[in-house]
């Protein structure tokens, strides 16, 4: 068992000398393009060194808000007294298994990921997919792993050149992760007509990591169109999505505020009607996002953009969708947001600039100071906020990359006492990315 053990392990390790030599799965659901040459050669690897990889990453940060006790989607809300704090943001170890048949073709694969920082550990994937071989274009997928929905949703932290995603994909997709089965459409073969398009369809039970697990029978229908980045000429590329989620939870009451125009005054009004207890609340969302990529003697420089809108069901006092079965009336706003980001090499591919620009209208029916007017019920979580962030990206290594980054934020001012002008809550964030 010992002779067993020692030549697994020295497997692993030198598997993992070999991978970290080639470029990982940027996204978080792609699977081995075994078309290719890196692809072929990992196959042999799988299979040689028992079909397991281990990999991970670690990201220890200091961080410097505007203000104590700023509330931030930069890694979560300052202590009500701390205006600069080291955290570990993330720490994940990542174990893969895969088999292969005889033909060296993929046939299942197993993940499971965690993450482990100085607030606890959770579980981050835990997933299994089977390969249909017979013609190379389908997989399934369940367990829990990423919906498949947006760009920036699916694209791995440790591959991503912001430090944090978009206020609106952390509210909307928090953790990003949720429990379900997924058919995916994605050619295998080299040659195939198709091979630049990917079609993820599945079904969640809808409120993701933000609760314990599933309170009623409805579930989320969600699905991805993706076009691979495409080689519009030697140096430019351009890649597009488009996404699609449609589901909702169960009302618990028969209380329904929805935003109405009552005498020329945007204000939410209760639906108070017996038929509203135990009908399914709206959760319905869309999503276009595209991404070019032009590359020269310095490295590349990058475009990418991303919308949605949809309506989102949730509480008086915010807009994320609901992790417990909720005892108090549901709100309906109808919502939009997205971001845009540029990223440019300069003197070589080890240095990067970056800027971008997000944004999250939870409540597209009002603005300004229509919210905190009496008699209204507009909240705090009707409240539109912009992001710039401007940074510096630094890949010193293939196993060690540097961020300097600083966030400026702004909420539309309102009538409410602590948003009548904008609260500054900006960040200032410096990050070292160790990985394996």
């Amino acid at each position: 068992m010992k002779l067993l053990l020692s030549a697994r392990r020295t497997g692993i390790f030198i598997g993992l000398l070999v991978l970290s030599q080639v470029a990982e799965a940027q996204f978080l659901m792609d699977m081995v393009d075994t078309t290719s040459d890196v692809g072929k050669g990992l196959l042999s690897l799988y299979r040689k060194y028992d079909h397991l990889t281990i990999g991970g990453y670690m990201q220890p940060q200091f961080q410097v808000a505007s203000f104590k006790g700023a509330e931030s989607y930069n890694g979560g809300d300052f202590a009500p007294r701390s205006q600069s704090r080291f955290m570990l943001r993330r720490g994940r170890i990542r174990l893969e298994y895969a088999h292969f048949n005889d033909k060296d073709q993929p046939s299942v694969q197993f993940v499971f990921q965690f993450d482990g920082t100085e607030r606890g550990v959770n579980i981050r994937d835990f997933w299994g997919r089977v390969y249909e071989n017979k013609w190379q274009l389908f997989t399934f997928t369940t367990g829990m792993f990423a919906r498949p929905f947006g760009y920036e949703v699916n694209l791995s932290s440790s591959d991503r050149e912001s430090p944090e995603r978009g206020r609106m994909s952390q509210i909307l997709m928090r953790s990003e992760r949720d429990l379900g089965l997924m058919a995916s459409f994605e050619p295998r073969r080299r040659g195939n007509f198709w091979k630049y398009v990917k079609l993820d369809v599945g079904a969640f039970n809808g409120q993701g990591l933000t609760g314990p697990g599933e309170y009623d029978s409805y579930k989320d229908l969600i699905s991805r169109f993706r076009i691979k980045p495409y080689p519009v000429s030697k140096k430019l590329s351009v890649s597009a999505g488009l996404s699609f989620l449609q589901g909702g939870f169960i009302q618990n009451t028969k209380y329904v505020y929805n935003v109405k125009d009552v005498s020329g005054k945007k204000e939410f009004v209760v639906d108070s009607s017996d038929d509203n207890l135990f009908d399914e609340a709206p959760r319905q969302y869309r999503g276009a996002d595209m991404q070019w990529k032009l590359t020269h003697k310095w490295g590349a420089t990058e475009l990418r953009s991303e919308y949605w809108w949809g309506t989102q069901t949730a509480t008086a006092l915010s807009s994320e969708t609901p992790g417990l079965l909720l005892t108090t009336p549901y709100y309906v706003r109808k919502f939009n947001g997205g971001f845009f980001i540029l990223l440019h090499n300069i003197v070589n591919s080890k240095h990067q600039l970056g800027v971008k620009f997000d944004w999250y209208d939870p409540n597209t029916d009002v603005k300004g100071r229509e919210i905190g007017a009496p008699g209204t019920h507009l909240s705090i979580a009707d409240i539109r906020y912009d992001t710039w962030s401007f940074g510096y990206n630094y890949y010193i290594t293939d196993h060690l990359k540097m961020f300097v980054w600083y966030d400026v934020v702004k909420n539309e001012s309102t009538l409410l006492p602590e948003y009548t002008s904008n609260r500054r809550p900006n960040v200032f964030t410096w990050r070292l990315q160790f990985r394996f």
